[in-house]
This record gives structure tokens, C-alpha cells and sequence, in this order.
């Protein structure tokens, strides 16, 4: 297994899994499904997770990055004769489906100790915090989480290196933002960052 292919692996991946999200949450089939996770329940009197945080995303993450998975491992297989001779584990294309759902849902679960710990702060969904360091700390945290969760969840099936970590944590948190930027001009999100 080589890590750096494995980062490349990964960040294919979850970059196709974004893209369909992107057109998933623009689309406005199915809007139906934007229910809160937290059932607008709340916790010392601030929302759980607010209103940004809903099935809809997870309806998508989640098999879009199973397929994302199992499309790559079978060009990578096609292409390389096997995934191992490509520096990838050693799993079938379907094994790599199961493993991309599941990193899908790692992906998204990642997101909401975040998003509760906003809310606890009194900081509203697609807001920054206020003072200095409090907003470049959230800030950073809003690029990480997501890669964060889809890394633990990996680690439990499959060998994660610390190259793959921070390959993972540096360059998939520039994708993640970049991703963000783009949520902000097609009109998805209230602010770029």
C-alpha cells in the first residue's frame, strides 16, 4: 500500500462525492428531505444542530462516495490489473463501495460535534464567531471535521498512515473550502468560507 496513492485515492473520491452533492443540494428535487437531524430539538437552550444540518446530506454523501469508490477502484483495477500493483488496499471494487459508504457517513457524522458546539456558543448556522481567535479556530475546525470523520471511520477497516492523515487533513481541507467557495457562487451557502 503506498499512502500518497491512497490520499490521491481518497481525495478522487470524496471530490466526485462533493460535486454530486453540490448538484444534489442546488437541485430542487426532493427538498422535502431538508429535516433537521436534530428534530429541532435543543440542549440548555440553543439548537443541537440548527437547521443547515439535515437528511438530505447524508442521503447523498453517503452513496454518492460508495460509488465514487467503487467507479474508481474498478477504472484503477481496469487500468493497472489489480489495485494493489496501484499502491491501493487490497479489497475488491465492492468491498471499496462499502468502504466509500461508510467513509461517506464518517464524512458527514463529522460535521455535527461541530455544528453542536456552534450552537452551544450561540453562533447561528452559516455565521462566524466572533473575536479573533475563536473565529480562526472554528474556522479551521469548519475545514477539518468532515476529513477528520471520514478518516476515523476509515481507519477502522483499513490501514491509515499518518501520510495519509496529513495528506488527507491538508490538502482535502483546501478541496473542502474550495468546495465551499463554490456552495457560495452558485448560491447554496450564505458565505464563502
Amino acid at each position: 500500500m503506498d499512502p500518497w496513492n491512497c490520499t490521491l485515492f481518497l481525495l478522487a473520491a470524496f471530490t466526485l462525492a462533493g460535486v454530486a452533492q453540490v448538484i444534489w443540494l442546488k437541485s430542487k428535487c426532493l427538498r422535502q428531505w431538508a429535516i433537521p437531524l436534530d428534530g429541532r430539538r435543543t440542549f440548555r437552550g440553543h439548537r443541537l444542530l440548527g437547521e443547515n444540518k439535515t437528511w438530505r446530506g447524508f442521503m447523498v454523501m453517503v452513496p454518492a462516495a460508495g460509488l465514487a469508490f467503487w467507479g474508481l477502484a474498478r477504472w484503477i483495477q481496469a487500468s493497472h490489473g489489480s489495485l494493489t500493483q496501484a499502491g491501493l488496499w487490497n479489497l475488491s471494487p465492492s468491498s471499496y463501495a462499502l468502504l466509500g459508504a461508510w467513509s461517506g457517513f464518517g464524512f458527514m457524522a463529522g460535521e455535527l460535534p461541530n455544528s453542536f458546539l456552534k450552537r452551544q456558543l450561540d453562533i447561528e448556522p452559516g455565521e462566524m464567531a466572533r473575536g479573533p481567535i475563536s473565529r480562526w479556530a472554528l474556522f479551521a475546525l469548519d475545514r477539518c471535521d468532515s476529513i477528520l470523520g471520514l478518516l476515523v471511520a476509515l481507519s477502522i477497516f483499513v490501514p491509515t498512515t499518518w501520510e495519509i492523515w496529513i495528506g488527507m487533513l491538508l490538502i482535502g481541507a483546501g478541496i473542502h473550502w474550495l468546495f465551499n467557495v463554490v456552495l457560495y457562487l452558485l448560491r447554496v451557502k450564505s458565505r464563502p468560507a
